[in-house]
């Protein structure tokens, strides 16, 4: 996938950008992106050694950052961390909002203390990014907020009803969030990123009731995947954008035959999300405090984690598709009206 030159190589200044959730997983893989392309990060996760590590990754890789331990859930740390990362370095251009928490477990069985801890970590947690990110860009009329999103906001699969539902209302609102802007002509711009099953350690370190080991929804993507779609998202005024052919499949299967979809996941996706090993019962969780130990962006599942997506390259080169469909269809309307005018010409019954 072609990316765009970094401000660095064109001799204009870093871009700013934060990154929630920028410790490990999905979030770590696209502070290594933006780092390559020479940008100025803000870290925010709750692991301090992790964002330690973090931070001496995206300087080796030729960008600059400053690592903030905060909890998304909590809105004054966050927008606390948005003064001081502008403070050090500079009005924020791109703010990505990555940080997430679940709990696998049938519904009957999640209590409510955890239910809204998900709530509030990966809904909520998303909505204090968008407000920390908005009170400085909507004053400059110019910034782009991405949210990571998921397939499963549109369509949601058993054991995960906290998760889904987060996803979900983040989807809502920020549809909501767009046409505001649009209505006051603000050049702010708002996108969401849909992401498939990716190979990341939340499925080492989530809380489940589970009795077997989770795992991410077949089939698999590593977590580079989804970085390429956030920075590519991040400099293109797209207003979504769907990573893997399965989350295109799954968002369109539900939009045409919800109740088949149903179905199908209620015999698949129980299994589906769990290995063949047992579950260890005392293993710790991250939901209330983080997890020891610094597993970086992949997780256990790289023997069967594809690193590119066919869908993605075409869904973010729509005009070369384009082109080339179009002259494909030209040259067979060409070939096929040739072939017409060779058939020769049969005479009339009358004169053979």
């Amino acid at each position: 996938m072609q990316l765009p030159v970094s401000s660095s190589q064109q001799g204009t200044p870093p871009e700013v950008v934060v990154i929630t959730g920028a410790s490990a997983g999905l979030g770590r893989a696209t502070a290594r992106e933006f780092a390559r392309h020479g940008a100025h990060i803000g870290l925010i996760a709750r692991n301090r050694e992790r964002l330690e590590t973090a931070k001496a990754e995206v300087e080796s890789l030729g960008g600059r950052a400053i690592i903030i331990s905060a909890d998304v859930a909590d809105a004054a740390q966050i927008d606390k961390a948005a003064e001081r990362i502008e403070d050090e370095l500079g009005p924020i251009d791109i703010w990505v909002n990555g940080a997430m928490t679940t709990v696998f477990s049938p519904f009957h069985n999640i209590s409510p203390e955890e239910f809204r801890r998900v709530t509030e970590v990966t809904y909520l947690g998303n909505v204090h990014g968008t407000m920390a990110a908005l009170k400085r860009m909507r004053q400059r009329d110019r910034g782009t907020i991405v949210q990571v999103g998921s397939a499963l906001a549109y369509r949601p699969v058993p054991l995960q009803t906290a998760y889904c539902g987060a996803k979900h209302a983040i989807k809502g609102y920020t549809e909501g969030l767009r046409s505001e802007l649009l209505s006051e002509g603000s050049r702010v711009h708002v996108t969401i990123v849909e992401m498939p099953g990716l190979n990341t350690p939340q499925f080492d370190w989530c809380r489940s009731h589970l009795p077997k080991r989770a795992r991410p929804v077949a089939p698999v993507y590593q977590p580079e995947v989804g970085a390429r779609a956030i920075y590519w998202a991040a400099h293109h005024r797209r207003r979504q954008l769907y990573v893997g052919i399965s989350s295109v499949l799954s968002i369109w299967g539900n939009k045409l035959f919800p109740g088949l979809m149903d179905r199908y996941l209620a015999r698949t996706a129980v299994s589906g999300q769990q290995t063949h090993e047992h579950a260890d019962p005392d293993r710790p969780d991250n939901l209330w405090h983080s997890v020891d130990g610094d597993p970086g962006a992949r997780g256990r599942f790289s023997n069967e984690a594809v690193t590119n997506s066919s869908q993605l390259w075409m869904a973010t080169h729509r005009d070369q598709v384009g082109l080339v469909a179009g002259v494909a269809l030209l040259v067979g309307a060409s070939l096929l009206g040739g072939n017409k005018k060779r058939q020769p010409r049969r005479l009339p019954r009358r004169l053979r």
